[in-house]
């Protein structure tokens, strides 16, 4: 069995619609993973089935060979900045805090260890002085760091990342960039959804285009020269300024 995540066979039905069909995928430990497509493509929707929120029709999904179901504590999940309440009354060191609230339970206070996760995350995302500001005064940028140490707090083994650049200036873009690279390497499994096709290709080990399956996936190199699999995940022509990007890039 292969070591990191892997989707085989997965359906996912919406409201009576399929918005999946036999989704094959894998992100190795070790590996950033680009999940790239159009809007409604279903990208979010494979991130919350891997993390047990959406019950799919059909298929599995593993990390390490395990059921994900029984390995849900090991997932990292940055959702998109408006899915987080940033008018709650909290600190930068108790919104991060949050993220270990399903271990730790609603009523036990954590200890020790549990904040030294936290120091662990802030530093990671390099906000340690921000500790104690409240969030509701936080940058975009600030507020996508947070986020991203919330999922580290946990330590995870998988880290899946919705739209992590969106709205943020080229400094923070790069921070992240090179921060999910480092988390690769150090043996976590990283998939990210991103609609910056050209710094995808640039930061991202293997590409994965979806658009309700996936249509294909390989290396950037690999992929960039593959104008078909383009036109027909994004449903457009080969005049297309994407793929005059791709040749850029």
């Amino acid at each position: 069995m292969s070591a990191g995540l892997a989707v085989a066979g997965l359906d996912v039905d919406l409201s009576r619609r399929r918005v999946l069909t036999a989704v094959d995928l894998r992100v190795d430990r070790g590996e950033l993973v680009g999940l790239l497509g159009p809007n409604g493509a279903g990208k979010t929707t494979l991130l919350r089935t891997v993390l047990g929120l959406v019950r799919p029709a059909a298929g599995r999904v593993t990390l390490d060979g395990t059921d994900v179901r029984a390995a849900r504590a090991r997932i990292g999940y940055v959702p998109q900045r408006h899915e987080f309440a940033w008018q709650f009354p909290i600190s930068v060191a108790d919104a991060v805090m949050t993220g270990l609230t399903g271990r730790l339970g609603l009523l036990r206070r954590p200890g020790e260890t549990a904040w030294q996760a936290v120091a662990d995350a802030l530093d990671r995302v390099r906000l340690t002085d921000l500790a104690d500001r409240p969030i509701e005064q936080l940058s975009g940028g600030q507020r996508q760091r947070i986020l991203v140490a919330r999922a580290l707090a946990l330590q995870p083994a998988v880290l899946l990342l919705d739209e992590p650049f969106t709205g943020l200036d080229m400094p923070t873009q790069e921070l992240l960039a090179e921060l999910f690279t480092d988390l690769a390497r150090e043996g976590r499994a990283v998939l990210m959804t991103t609609h910056d096709l050209a710094g995808a290709l640039y930061t991202c080990d293997r590409v994965a285009l979806l658009n309700r399956t996936v249509i294909a996936t390989g290396t950037p190199a690999l992929l960039a020269a593959d104008s078909a699999a383009w036109m027909r995940t994004f449903d457009v022509s080969e005049n297309s300024a994407l793929l005059r990007i791709l040749k850029a890039a």
